[in-house]
C-alpha cells in the first residue's frame, strides 16, 4: 500500500523527543560542597537511576550526579523497546562466543525484562507499559536466509520464538523472525517513581554536576567541574561515555552511533507489535499513545557521529518511508539518539578494570539500553553487595575476545584516524557572513577554522570546532544545531557546551570583529 498522492506531512522545526515532552519531572540543584557516601553513581539515564535505585534499597546511603537533567540523554531519546531481540544477534553469538554463551545473553535480558514488570507492579507505575511480539523483518529475498538461520539459533537455545512468510504491516515483507512476550513502555514515566524514591529514602541527586576525575583511595575521591568532591567507597559510571577509564582505553574500544526517530499520526492503522528490519537502511516500528490516539514511531538511519552529512536527510529519509507505507496525517515529534558500541558488540558491565574492584562501569548498550541499561544495574548492585552473578565474565569490561575483537578494532580506529587528519586538513572558505539565519557550518575566521551558526534572531555564535577530547575537528549537525566530533563522539551546543562526553571540557569562543 502506498500514498504517493498525499501532501505530504512537515517536519517539526525543533527536535523534541515525544518522552520527554509527555512527562513532567522535578529538578535538582548542582553539587555545591563535599559530600561523603557509601555509593557515587555518576549518569542519569535508565542504568544510573536503576541503580541508586536498588542500592538505595540495600540501605546505602548514594549520590546520584548527572551533567545535565536526569533522564535527558539516550534514555530520554530512545524507542524504548523492551527486548531481548537485538537485531539479528543470536546466530551471530553462537558463531562467535558458543551456544551456552548467547544463552546467557538471553537469559539476562529476559532477567531485565521480568525486572521492569516486577518494579511496575511493586510501585503501580502508569508508564504506557504494554506487552508486544517483536519482529525482524526483510522485503528482500537477499536477508530470507539471515533470518532463517536466525530462527534456527532461536531454535537451539530454546528462545520462545516463530518464523514468519509474512506480516500484518502494509506493506510487503517476504520473512520475519518473532520474540514472543516483550514490551515497550514510556522510559521517563517508568522511572520517576524510582527517582521519587531515592530522594525520599535519603538519596542525594545532583544534576549539572560533570564528574571529571577519580582519585583511587579509601575512600576514592570523585572531583566534579566545579571543584567540589565527593568521597565514595564504590563508584559507577553509569554516564553514556565512562568518566574514568583506569586505563581501559575505552575511547579505542567504543565507536559511537546516532539514530533518528519520528512521531507520526498515520493514516493506515498499525497493526501491533514492533518491529525493525533486518536490511540497511534501518526502519524501527512500534506505537505509542498521543492524545487518546495512536501515534507511530518511525525509526532508524543510523551512522556513527559526525559521519552523517547533513542531518536533516535522515529525519527527511523517514519521513519518506512513513508517507510510502502508511501515510501520514502529520508528524507531531522529531528526536534523535546517541549510543555506543562495542567491539564484539556485547556491553561491557562490571569492574572497569580487572584490577580496580570498586570502581564500576556500565556502558556500550549499542541502541539497545531500556534492557541492558537495567541489567546493568542488577549486575552492578550484586558486585558491590559481593553477589554471585553467572553474567560476569560476559560482559566483563576487561575481555577481549579475538574474533570479532580484532577486525572491529582495526577498522574502527583506522576510522578515528581517517577523520582526524582530514578534518586537519580541510580547507575551509566560507566566512561568518554568508551564513543565513537558522545555519550552521565552518567558517574560516582570521585565517583558522572556526564554527560558527547565525540563530534565527540573526546573532553569530563563534566557537573553536577542535574538540576538547583528543583534539578531532568536529562537523556541525544541523538537525540537532550542535557540534559533533567525527572521532569519538563528543557533543557540543551551538555555543560550545558539552552535551555528550567523553570530552568534559566546553569549546573555547572565537572572538570577531
Amino acid at each position: 500500500m502506498t500514498h504517493k498522492d498525499a501532501i505530504p506531512a512537515a517536519l517539526p522545526q525543533v527536535s523534541e523527543s515525544y518522552w520527554l515532552a509527555s512527562s513532567n519531572f522535578p529538578s535538582f540543584p548542582k553539587l555545591t560542597h563535599d559530600i561523603t557516601v557509601d555509593a557515587a553513581v555518576v549518569g542519569g539515564g535508565i542504568s544510573g537511576i536503576t541503580t541508586a535505585y536498588l542500592l538505595t534499597k540495600q540501605g546505602l546511603k548514594v549520590a546520584l550526579v548527572e551533567a545535565g537533567r536526569l533522564m535527558h540523554g539516550t534514555t530520554g531519546h530512545t524507542t524504548a523497546k523492551i527486548t531481548a531481540q537485538h537485531d539479528l544477534i543470536y546466530n551471530e553469538l553462537i558463531s562467535h562466543f558458543g551456544a551456552e554463551q548467547a544463552r546467557l545473553y538471553y537469559d539476562a535480558n529476559h532477567e531485565a525484562i521480568e525486572f521492569i514488570k516486577q518494579t511496575i507492579n511493586e510501585h503501580r507505575i502508569e508508564c504506557d507499559f504494554a506487552e508486544q511480539h517483536a519482529h525482524v523483518y526483510t522485503g528482500s529475498d537477499d536477508s530470507i536466509d539471515k533470518l532463517q538461520a536466525e530462527f534456527k539459533a532461536y531454535e537451539q537455545l530454546g528462545i520462545p520464538g516463530d518464523y514468519l512468510d509474512d506480516t500484518p504491516l502494509p506493506f510487503t515483507t517476504k520473512a520475519a523472525v518473532r520474540m514472543r512476550d516483550q514490551a515497550q513502555f514510556n522510559p521517563i514515566k517508568f522511572l520517576q517513581p524510582l527517582v521519587r524514591y531515592i530522594a525520599e529514602h535519603g538519596g542525594l541527586i545532583f544534576e549539572y554536576t560533570t564528574a571529571e576525575t577519580l582519585e583511587k583511595g579509601t575512600p576514592a575521591k570523585i572531583t566534579t567541574n566545579h571543584g567540589h568532591k565527593i568521597a565514595c567507597t564504590y563508584a559507577v559510571s553509569c554516564s553514556h561515555f565512562p568518566f574514568y577509564g583506569a586505563g581501559g582505553y575505552y575511547h579505542m574500544r567504543m565507536f559511537p552511533s546516532r539514530s533518528y526517530a519520528l512521531g507520526v499520526l498515520a493514516k493506515s492503522e498499525f497493526p501491533g507489535g514492533m518491529y525493525i528490519s533486518a536490511d540497511d537502511p534501518k526502519r524501527s516500528l512500534r506505537s505509542a499513545v498521543l492524545d487518546g490516539e495512536d501515534m507511530l514511531i518511525i525509526g532508524g538511519e543510523g551512522h556513527q557521529t559526525g559521519q552523517g552529512g547533513c542531518t536533516m536527510k535522515h529525519y527527511e529519509a523517514l519521513q519518506q518511508f512513513g508517507e510510502e507505507t502508511f501515510g501520514l496525517r502529520g508528524i507531531r515529534y522529531r528526536w534523535s539518539a546517541q549510543d555506543f558500541f562495542t567491539l564484539d558488540r556485547l556491553p561491557y558491565i562490571g569492574h572497569v578494570t580487572s584490577e580496580e574492584r570498586k570502581v564500576m562501569v556500565a556502558t556500550g548498550f549499542k541502541k539497545w539500553g531500556m534492557t541492558t541499561g537495567v541489567l546493568s544495574a542488577l549486575m552492578n548492585v550484586q558486585l558491590i553487595m559481593g553477589e554471585a552473578n553467572r553474567y560476569t565474565d560476559l560482559f566483563a569490561p576487561s575481555r577481549f575476545h579475538a574474533d570479532p575483537s580484532v577486525k572491529t578494532f582495526i577498522t574502527e580506529n583506522a576510522d578515528v584516524v581517517k577523520h582526524y587528519i582530514t578534518g586537519k586538513l580541510e580547507m575551509v572558505q566560507k566566512t561568518p557572513e554568508q551564513l543565513l539565519n537558522d545555519e550552521g557550518a565552518a567558517v574560516r575566521v582570521n585565517g583558522q577554522r572556526a564554527g560558527a551558526y547565525r540563530d534565527a534572531q540573526g546573532r553569530l555564535h563563534l566557537v573553536d570546532t577542535t574538540c576538547t577530547h583528543m583534539k578531532c575537528e568536529l562537523q556541525w549537525n544541523a538537525g540537532e544545531r550542535s557540534w559533533d566530533c567525527p572521532c569519538h563522539g563528543s557533543r557540543f551546543t551551538y555555543q560550545g557546551e558539552v552535551i555528550e562526553g567523553p570530552a568534559k571540557k566546553r569549546l573555547g569562543k572565537v572572538h570577531y570583529p
